[in-house]
């Protein structure tokens, strides 16, 4: 007989690898991780919450009327418009259970089949623009998840909209049933996903709260070491909620310390691109593509496949790229190697969560600078933008034949001593470990960066003043507006389980990169700055900005 509280039938594609339950080892060690997270302000407060419940409230009879309106307008019977109805569904870390302060709420509004996708960006868009509690509305129509985003009474609200084949919407719609699929497009069917998904994991963990706990500790982990979001090519909220779904499946009897430590133990090994998946793959005749790399070509391209659960299953990881998968196995065995010094009572979980220091970690970046006229235009411009680095990551690697490793990190930064609005992204540079490079070798990543910098400039929605300028920047030359107190920290000492390659305090770029600062054109920058440089000087990414902010560097190209 297993002991109380132990699941014996779990579920799951396979079978566990163990049933082991705590000892009081791991229920010590189990208290001290949870006063970590709450010590860490992971949870809202109870007012939160209930403001959370009202802000939810208050949508959901905005788009009740939002539809009764339409339903008149169109001229259906008074009876249809009593009955007329929309749902609102969460998704996301709020659906799940892992939000905390400050937290987004992803919310779902499923209409009937005669209310589009353009009355909710055109109709309720111009209705939210008049409620007073509504600020910061921005309209996404054209995203690969269409979204409308702003604030209500100063919670952030991602809002989609689904409108499935009902003429009424019943209150208790199951939208985990495949029903609500028939007759959807691929668009809709992306919009619904997200709640299916988030339903069919809860459903799917042998124990959901200790399936959260764990989640939200990894979750603070991954922001914690630079390796959570998935628009920069690293995973994203509900790629960790599957990763970490699947390790609470292989050890069903586990509390959150334990699965912590199992989940590093577990993706140290895990042989990419073997797939991760919590059920079997449900095909249906309803006709939707499914993940299946032996019928579909791209699927073979996949780096790191996290395949959902609900139908029709999808590859949520896509984004990954191999510079980034290489990046994030360093982070799995930096934590596996934490946890195993944690349970033999050498290490605290402190030194876990101890945050990554990127701008000690290579030679040379890349620093994006994105800029615009005022704080809307830089919000649309710097999420296009950042939405495109991916694409960077991409081109070197393509570019360079995997020689030259970047590392795309996920934090944007502001330099408050400018004028105009500000924001700046970084990538880590390096050669690909065990690569022999010839004396005098260099990586030529000119045409690169001019391909990225002509995609990014064709967004359909730019406007004068936004601009980008990606420079070169090593590492002792970087901008003093990216550290916390506005100067470097000292480097600590490297520990044994630092997997970067050692740092060269130099500046050298020989046989690294290959960077564009024509002779004659430094000639008429430094014209331009006279007095502060001299021709032998070399420009810092400070005096190319101030070169770039009046425009003279645009002047100088056409120099020859």
């Amino acid at each position: 007989m297993a002991s109380e509280g132990l699941v014996e039938h779990p579920v799951g594609v396979t079978k566990p690898l163990s049933l082991t339950g705590p000892t009081q080892s791991d229920f010590l060690r189990n208290n001290h991780l949870q006063k970590l997270l709450e010590d860490a302000e992971l949870y809202e407060t109870p007012e939160e919450a209930s403001k959370r419940q009202h802000v939810l409230t208050r949508i959901r009879k905005i788009v009740i009327d939002w539809v009764k309106q339409l339903t008149r307008l169109r001229g259906y019977t008074d009876q249809m418009v009593e009955d007329a109805n929309a749902v609102i569904f969460t998704f996301g870390s709020y659906r799940l259970g892992v939000h905390g302060p400050g937290a987004d709420i992803d919310t779902l509004c499923v209409g009937p089949s005669y209310v589009s996708r353009e009355d909710f960006f055109f109709i309720l868009h111009n209705i939210l623009e008049e409620i007073e509690e509504v600020t910061e509305l921005q309209p996404v129509p054209d995203a690969h998840v269409p979204v409308m985003k702003f604030k209500f009474d100063g919670i952030s609200i991602d809002l989609l909209y689904a409108s499935v084949s009902l003429l009424v919407v019943p209150d208790d719609l199951d939208i985990s049933d495949v029903s609500v699929l028939y007759n959807v497009d691929e668009t809709t069917l992306r919009i619904l996903n997200g709640c299916r998904v988030a339903d069919q994991i809860l459903k799917l963990v042998p124990n959901v709260e200790h399936f959260r706990t764990t989640l939200r500790c990894l979750k603070y982990w991954a922001k914690r070491r630079g390796v959570y979001s998935n628009v920069t090519g690293f995973l994203g909220g509900v790629n960790w909620a599957l990763l970490v779904a699947k390790v609470s499946q292989m050890y069903p009897n586990a509390i959150p310390s334990m699965l912590v430590s199992r989940f590093f133990r577990v993706y140290t090994q895990w042989r990419w691109p073997n797939p991760v998946m919590l059920c079997a793959i449900e095909e249906d005749e309803l006709g939707f593509s499914i993940w299946d790399p032996r019928k579909n070509p791209r699927d073979r391209t996949h780096h790191m496949p996290i395949i959902t659960p609900a139908y029709p299953c999808m590859n949520s990881s896509y984004n990954v790229s191999i510079s980034t998968l290489r990046v994030m196995m360093e982070q799995f065995h930096f934590g596996n190697n934490i946890c195993e010094e944690i349970e033999l009572n050498k290490s605290q979980w402190g030194a876990l969560f101890e945050p990554y220091m990127f701008f000690e970690s290579y030679k040379n970046y890349l620093q994006v600078d994105v800029i615009a006229a005022d704080g809307d235009d830089l919000r649309a411009w710097k999420g296009w933008v950042e939405s495109r680095l991916r694409q960077l990551t991409l081109m070197i690697e393509r570019d360079t034949c995997g020689k030259l490793q970047c590392h795309p990190y996920p934090h944007e930064y502001v330099d408050s001593s400018r004028q105009c609005s500000h924001s700046a992204f970084f990538m880590g540079l390096q050669r690909k470990e065990g690569e022999v490079i010839q004396e005098g070798q260099q990586f030529d990543i000119r045409g690169t960066v001019d391909e990225f910098r002509h995609s990014v400039n064709m967004y359909v929605f730019w406007k004068p003043g936004m601009e980008i300028f990606v420079s070169h920047v090593c590492r002792r030359r970087i901008p003093s507006f990216v550290f916390p107190d506005g100067y470097r920290r000292s480097r600590p000492p490297r520990q044994h389980h630092d997997q970067s390659s050692p740092i060269d305090e130099g500046c050298s770029l020989q046989a690294e990169i290959c960077w564009k600062t024509r002779p004659n054109r430094l000639k008429v920058i430094v014209s331009w700055l006279s007095g502060k440089l001299n021709l032998s000087s070399k420009l810092c990414p400070e005096e190319l900005m101030d070169v770039f902010q009046i425009q003279v560097l645009s002047q100088a190209l056409q120099v020859k």
